[in-house]
Protein backbone atom coordinates (compact mmCIF):
# COMPACT_ATOMS: atom_id res chain seq x y z
CA UNK A 1 0.00 0.00 0.00
CA UNK A 2 1.61 2.92 -0.94
CA UNK A 3 -0.55 5.58 1.13
CA UNK A 4 1.00 4.64 3.71
CA UNK A 5 4.64 5.71 5.28
CA UNK A 6 5.88 5.26 8.75
CA UNK A 7 8.93 7.01 9.79
CA UNK A 8 11.07 6.70 13.07
CA UNK A 9 12.13 9.97 15.15
CA UNK A 10 14.05 10.31 18.44
CA UNK A 11 13.99 12.31 21.54
CA UNK A 12 16.32 12.32 24.30
CA UNK A 13 15.24 14.70 27.11
CA UNK A 14 18.31 15.71 29.76
CA UNK A 15 16.23 15.96 33.34
CA UNK A 16 17.86 16.31 36.49
CA UNK A 17 16.40 13.67 37.72
CA UNK A 18 16.83 11.36 34.83
CA UNK A 19 17.86 11.16 30.61
CA UNK A 20 15.64 9.45 28.65
CA UNK A 21 15.73 8.22 24.57
CA UNK A 22 12.15 7.71 23.30
CA UNK A 23 12.02 6.20 19.91
CA UNK A 24 8.42 6.80 17.97
CA UNK A 25 6.96 5.34 14.74
CA UNK A 26 4.78 8.35 12.67
CA UNK A 27 2.62 6.30 11.17
CA UNK A 28 1.44 8.48 8.47
CA UNK A 29 -2.31 7.25 6.26
CA UNK A 30 -3.70 9.10 3.77
CA UNK A 31 -7.07 11.21 5.00
CA UNK A 32 -5.98 9.80 8.59
CA UNK A 33 -4.75 11.48 11.37
CA UNK A 34 -1.17 10.87 12.09
CA UNK A 35 -0.38 8.59 14.57
CA UNK A 36 2.52 8.37 17.02
CA UNK A 37 3.30 5.23 18.38
CA UNK A 38 6.11 4.67 21.00
CA UNK A 39 8.38 2.42 20.14
CA UNK A 40 11.26 2.25 22.82
CA UNK A 41 11.71 4.14 25.62
CA UNK A 42 15.36 4.08 27.84
CA UNK A 43 15.55 5.56 30.62
CA UNK A 44 18.79 5.85 32.78
CA UNK A 45 18.88 7.19 36.26
CA UNK A 46 21.89 10.25 36.10
CA UNK A 47 20.47 12.92 38.42
CA UNK A 48 22.34 15.84 37.24
CA UNK A 49 19.97 18.19 39.79
CA UNK A 50 22.03 16.74 42.72
CA UNK A 51 24.97 18.32 41.19
CA UNK A 52 23.53 21.65 39.40
CA UNK A 53 21.58 22.91 42.26
CA UNK A 54 24.09 21.88 45.04
CA UNK A 55 27.05 22.61 44.26
CA UNK A 56 26.12 25.01 41.10
CA UNK A 57 28.04 22.54 37.97
CA UNK A 58 27.91 19.00 36.74
CA UNK A 59 30.83 16.48 38.15
CA UNK A 60 33.37 15.14 36.16
CA UNK A 61 31.51 11.65 37.28
CA UNK A 62 28.61 12.78 35.73
CA UNK A 63 30.09 13.74 32.52
CA UNK A 64 31.62 10.22 31.91
CA UNK A 65 28.06 8.86 32.36
CA UNK A 66 26.19 11.23 30.14
CA UNK A 67 29.04 10.67 27.52
CA UNK A 68 28.51 6.99 27.79
CA UNK A 69 24.95 7.61 27.72
CA UNK A 70 24.68 9.70 24.64
CA UNK A 71 26.84 6.94 22.92
CA UNK A 72 24.76 4.04 24.22
CA UNK A 73 21.84 6.26 22.72
CA UNK A 74 23.41 6.98 19.32
CA UNK A 75 23.70 2.98 18.97
CA UNK A 76 20.22 2.52 20.18
CA UNK A 77 19.08 4.98 17.70
CA UNK A 78 20.90 3.65 14.74
CA UNK A 79 20.30 0.02 15.49
CA UNK A 80 15.96 1.27 15.39
CA UNK A 81 17.10 3.23 11.76
CA UNK A 82 16.09 6.47 13.53
CA UNK A 83 16.06 9.34 10.96
CA UNK A 84 15.69 12.94 12.97
CA UNK A 85 16.06 13.13 16.26
CA UNK A 86 16.47 16.66 18.62
CA UNK A 87 18.06 16.59 22.26
CA UNK A 88 17.37 18.82 24.75
CA UNK A 89 18.68 19.70 28.45
CA UNK A 90 16.19 21.29 31.11
CA UNK A 91 17.04 22.83 34.64
CA UNK A 92 19.70 20.94 35.49
CA UNK A 93 21.39 21.83 32.42
CA UNK A 94 20.68 25.61 32.72
CA UNK A 95 22.10 26.10 36.08
CA UNK A 96 25.21 24.55 35.66
CA UNK A 97 27.72 26.77 35.23
CA UNK A 98 29.53 24.24 32.99
CA UNK A 99 26.52 23.41 31.00
CA UNK A 100 27.71 24.57 28.09
CA UNK A 101 31.01 23.03 27.91
CA UNK A 102 29.02 19.65 28.89
CA UNK A 103 27.51 20.62 25.59
CA UNK A 104 30.33 20.89 23.68
CA UNK A 105 32.43 17.71 25.19
CA UNK A 106 29.01 15.50 24.59
CA UNK A 107 29.21 16.97 20.84
CA UNK A 108 32.62 16.54 20.46
CA UNK A 109 32.58 12.96 21.67
CA UNK A 110 29.22 11.56 20.54
CA UNK A 111 27.66 13.55 17.81
CA UNK A 112 24.76 14.25 19.37
CA UNK A 113 23.54 18.45 19.78
CA UNK A 114 21.47 18.98 22.97
CA UNK A 115 19.44 22.19 23.17
CA UNK A 116 19.19 23.87 26.43
CA UNK A 117 16.01 24.75 26.46
CA UNK A 118 14.11 27.84 29.11
CA UNK A 119 11.06 26.53 31.28
CA UNK A 120 8.42 28.18 29.11
CA UNK A 121 9.93 26.73 25.43
CA UNK A 122 9.75 23.46 27.81
CA UNK A 123 6.13 24.06 28.85
CA UNK A 124 5.16 24.84 25.20
CA UNK A 125 6.61 22.15 23.52
CA UNK A 126 4.93 19.52 26.26
CA UNK A 127 1.33 21.34 25.89
CA UNK A 128 2.16 20.94 22.41
CA UNK A 129 1.25 17.10 22.47
CA UNK A 130 -1.87 15.53 23.19
CA UNK A 131 -3.50 18.23 25.27
CA UNK A 132 -5.27 19.37 23.04
CA UNK A 133 -7.80 16.15 22.86
CA UNK A 134 -8.38 17.49 26.91
CA UNK A 135 -8.65 20.80 26.72
CA UNK A 136 -11.21 21.03 24.21
CA UNK A 137 -14.53 22.85 25.44
CA UNK A 138 -15.74 25.57 28.39
CA UNK A 139 -13.49 24.03 30.63
CA UNK A 140 -10.66 25.01 32.18
CA UNK A 141 -7.60 23.39 33.45
CA UNK A 142 -4.26 23.93 35.80
CA UNK A 143 -1.51 21.67 33.83
CA UNK A 144 1.07 21.11 35.88
CA UNK A 145 4.22 19.61 34.59
CA UNK A 146 6.90 18.41 37.82
CA UNK A 147 10.29 17.40 36.76
CA UNK A 148 13.47 17.42 38.99
CA UNK A 149 14.47 20.80 38.31
CA UNK A 150 11.16 22.77 37.80
CA UNK A 151 8.13 22.66 37.90
CA UNK A 152 5.69 24.35 34.66
CA UNK A 153 2.12 25.56 35.28
CA UNK A 154 -0.53 26.17 32.43
CA UNK A 155 -3.68 27.79 32.96
CA UNK A 156 -5.97 26.96 30.01
CA UNK A 157 -9.65 28.18 29.47
CA UNK A 158 -11.65 27.37 26.97
CA UNK A 159 -9.39 25.78 24.64
CA UNK A 160 -6.76 28.76 24.88
CA UNK A 161 -3.74 29.41 27.29
CA UNK A 162 -4.45 32.06 30.45
CA UNK A 163 -1.24 32.40 31.53
CA UNK A 164 1.77 30.14 31.84
CA UNK A 165 4.87 30.07 34.47
CA UNK A 166 8.15 27.99 35.44
CA UNK A 167 9.04 27.91 38.69
CA UNK A 168 12.31 26.52 40.25
CA UNK A 169 10.23 23.67 42.40
CA UNK A 170 11.54 20.16 41.01
CA UNK A 171 11.41 17.24 42.73
CA UNK A 172 15.43 16.92 43.09
CA UNK A 173 15.80 20.71 44.38
CA UNK A 174 13.37 20.39 47.04
CA UNK A 175 15.22 17.59 48.42
CA UNK A 176 18.42 19.47 47.97
CA UNK A 177 16.94 22.40 49.66
CA UNK A 178 16.82 23.79 53.34
CA UNK A 179 12.85 23.92 54.28
CA UNK A 180 12.77 27.78 54.57
CA UNK A 181 14.15 28.16 50.90
CA UNK A 182 11.21 25.47 49.98
CA UNK A 183 8.75 27.19 51.92
CA UNK A 184 9.02 30.14 50.11
CA UNK A 185 9.09 28.79 46.52
CA UNK A 186 5.69 26.97 47.82
CA UNK A 187 4.29 30.60 49.13
CA UNK A 188 4.97 32.27 45.34
CA UNK A 189 3.47 29.12 43.83
CA UNK A 190 0.70 29.22 45.94
CA UNK A 191 -0.27 32.86 44.98
CA UNK A 192 0.44 32.58 41.54
CA UNK A 193 -2.13 29.60 40.69
CA UNK A 194 -4.74 32.02 43.08
CA UNK A 195 -4.26 34.85 41.24
CA UNK A 196 -4.78 32.98 37.33
CA UNK A 197 -7.41 30.95 38.34
CA UNK A 198 -9.89 32.83 41.10
CA UNK A 199 -12.13 33.33 38.40
CA UNK A 200 -12.53 30.18 37.12
CA UNK A 201 -15.05 27.49 37.69
CA UNK A 202 -15.02 23.83 37.55
CA UNK A 203 -10.99 23.61 37.10
CA UNK A 204 -9.55 20.34 37.10
CA UNK A 205 -5.81 19.37 37.24
CA UNK A 206 -3.65 17.90 33.99
CA UNK A 207 -0.50 16.41 35.76
CA UNK A 208 2.35 15.56 33.55
CA UNK A 209 5.79 13.85 34.67
CA UNK A 210 7.13 10.56 35.78
CA UNK A 211 5.96 10.61 39.61
CA UNK A 212 2.33 11.31 38.15
CA UNK A 213 2.35 8.59 36.02
CA UNK A 214 3.44 6.21 38.56
CA UNK A 215 0.65 7.25 40.78
CA UNK A 216 -1.86 6.71 37.89
CA UNK A 217 -0.43 3.28 37.32
CA UNK A 218 -0.60 2.19 41.01
CA UNK A 219 -4.28 3.32 41.15
CA UNK A 220 -5.40 0.66 38.36
CA UNK A 221 -7.70 3.19 37.05
CA UNK A 222 -8.60 3.07 33.37
CA UNK A 223 -6.83 5.51 30.73
CA UNK A 224 -8.66 9.21 30.89
CA UNK A 225 -10.39 8.79 33.76
CA UNK A 226 -8.95 11.23 36.49
CA UNK A 227 -7.85 10.17 40.05
CA UNK A 228 -9.66 12.46 42.84
CA UNK A 229 -8.09 14.79 45.13
CA UNK A 230 -8.99 12.05 48.37
CA UNK A 231 -7.84 9.31 46.16
CA UNK A 232 -4.37 11.55 45.61
CA UNK A 233 -4.28 12.38 49.29
CA UNK A 234 -4.33 8.90 50.39
CA UNK A 235 -1.66 7.92 48.41
CA UNK A 236 0.68 10.63 49.40
CA UNK A 237 -0.03 9.87 53.87
CA UNK A 238 0.69 6.10 52.76
CA UNK A 239 3.47 7.08 50.79
CA UNK A 240 4.93 9.58 53.50
CA UNK A 241 4.36 6.77 56.40
CA UNK A 242 6.34 4.16 54.55
CA UNK A 243 10.64 4.43 54.55
CA UNK A 244 12.58 4.72 51.53
CA UNK A 245 13.46 1.33 51.74
CA UNK A 246 9.64 0.07 52.13
CA UNK A 247 8.93 2.28 48.60
CA UNK A 248 11.52 0.12 47.01
CA UNK A 249 11.15 -3.45 48.40
CA UNK A 250 7.47 -3.50 48.59
CA UNK A 251 6.10 -1.18 45.68
CA UNK A 252 8.29 -1.89 43.87
CA UNK A 253 9.82 1.93 43.15
CA UNK A 254 13.05 2.57 41.35
CA UNK A 255 15.40 3.63 43.93
CA UNK A 256 15.57 6.96 42.41
CA UNK A 257 11.75 7.07 42.30
CA UNK A 258 11.46 6.30 45.82
CA UNK A 259 12.41 9.79 47.22
CA UNK A 260 11.43 12.10 44.68
CA UNK A 261 7.81 10.41 44.66
CA UNK A 262 6.66 12.35 47.87
CA UNK A 263 7.80 16.04 47.40
CA UNK A 264 5.82 15.53 43.58
CA UNK A 265 2.80 14.51 44.92
CA UNK A 266 3.13 17.30 47.58
CA UNK A 267 2.99 19.50 44.18
CA UNK A 268 0.36 18.66 42.72
CA UNK A 269 -1.73 18.04 45.46
CA UNK A 270 -1.31 21.92 47.00
CA UNK A 271 -1.26 22.86 43.15
CA UNK A 272 -5.39 20.84 43.74
CA UNK A 273 -5.52 22.83 47.03
CA UNK A 274 -5.22 26.02 45.95
CA UNK A 275 -6.86 25.97 42.56
CA UNK A 276 -10.25 24.64 43.98
CA UNK A 277 -9.44 21.36 41.85
CA UNK A 278 -11.02 17.96 43.09
CA UNK A 279 -9.44 15.61 39.96
CA UNK A 280 -6.56 15.38 38.32
CA UNK A 281 -6.10 14.01 34.79
CA UNK A 282 -2.74 12.21 33.20
CA UNK A 283 -2.53 11.97 29.96
CA UNK A 284 0.51 10.40 29.52
CA UNK A 285 2.51 12.93 27.70
CA UNK A 286 6.07 14.19 28.19
CA UNK A 287 8.66 16.38 27.08
CA UNK A 288 10.30 13.37 25.04
CA UNK A 289 6.94 13.17 23.17
CA UNK A 290 6.43 16.98 22.91
CA UNK A 291 9.99 16.90 21.02
CA UNK A 292 8.50 14.22 18.66
CA UNK A 293 5.73 15.76 17.67
CA UNK A 294 7.41 19.30 17.08
CA UNK A 295 10.04 17.54 14.66
CA UNK A 296 7.42 16.07 12.51
CA UNK A 297 5.36 19.10 12.48
CA UNK A 298 7.91 21.61 11.81
CA UNK A 299 9.79 19.81 8.70
CA UNK A 300 6.08 18.71 7.19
Amino acid sequence: MTDLSIKKYGAIDIGSNAIRLLVSNIIIKKNKKTQFKKSSLVRVPIRLGADAFVKGYISDENITRMVEAMKAFQLLMNVHKVEKFKACGTSAMREAKNGSEVVEKILKETGIKIDIIEGKEEAAIISSTDLNELIRGENSYLYVDVGGGSTEFTVFSGGEIINSKSFKMGTVRLLNNRKSVNKEIFSNVEKWIKKNTKTLKNISLIGSGGNINKIFKMSGRTEGKPISFIYLNAQYQFLKQMSYQERISELSLNPDRADVIIPATKIYLSAMKWSGASKIYVPKIGLSDGIIKSLYYNNL
